[in-house]
């Protein structure tokens, strides 16, 4: 809380927080104008792969958080087998294209991009999967006691559920290497902190998913 109301804030202080407000503007303006170039980036280059693919679909272009999000959609009712491909097994195609589309970015802005991608709301009803299962298995652990180890999943999946870990002030690391790497939940100890599992694993998650 100031120690001065507005009436009363001396002229030096009220410069100082008008170049501060100025600065946090200014941050996030350029923030969103990277943002928002990274998803024109993205959207041409999915839209000339599309082209040479003979795939319909439309794009999105948005933002989450601190990086660019590009959904490619599909309205109409009647399913399109072709884009789905672009999703493949347990999401794997849609892995590769994303990184793909990263690199394209990259090579466009020469700086890494942690852009994210989605194809027909996938990830988007894959989250709303996930986080339903680590609730699930979180109120599990808080009326047992005793840790769950989930199922493997790829990076994406396990943001998910350390974030809703977090939520649940539970505990939780990744574990395994490759394709086995999962996530186990348990209580906390003593000065443990949900929360620094999940910086862990973000830091896996830049490099190939968040």
């Amino acid at each position: 809380m100031s120690d001065y109301d507005d009436e009363e804030r001396p002229p030096a202080v009220e410069q100082d927080a008008q170049a501060e407000a100025h600065a946090d503007s200014s941050s996030h303006e350029d923030l969103a104008d990277k943002l928002n170039n990274e998803g024109d980036i993205a959207a041409d280059y999915l839209e000339e792969l599309l082209d040479i693919a003979d795939i319909d679909g439309d794009i999105d272009i948005s933002s989450e958080a601190d990086r660019a999000t590009v959904s490619v959609v599909w309205e109409d009712e009647e399913p399109n087998k072709r884009l789905q491909r672009l999703i493949g097994k347990k999401g794997e195609v849609l892995e590769a294209l994303q990184e793909l589309t990263r690199l394209a970015v990259q090579n466009e802005t020469g700086e890494r991009s942690r852009l994210m991608l989605d194809v027909m709301n996938y990830r988007a009803n894959r989250r709303a999967e996930i986080s339903e299962l680590a609730r699930e298995l979180g109120r599990q652990v808080q009326e047992t006691g005793e840790e769950v180890t989930l199922d493997p999943m790829n990076p994406f999946e396990r943001k998910v559920v350390h974030d809703v870990a977090a939520e649940l002030g539970l505990a939780s690391e990744s574990e395994g290497m490759g394709k086995d790497r999962h996530v186990v939940l348990a209580l906390p100890d003593d000065g443990d902190d949900a929360e620094d599992d999940e910086i862990l694993d973000s830091d896996i998650l830049d490099g190939d998913e968040d």
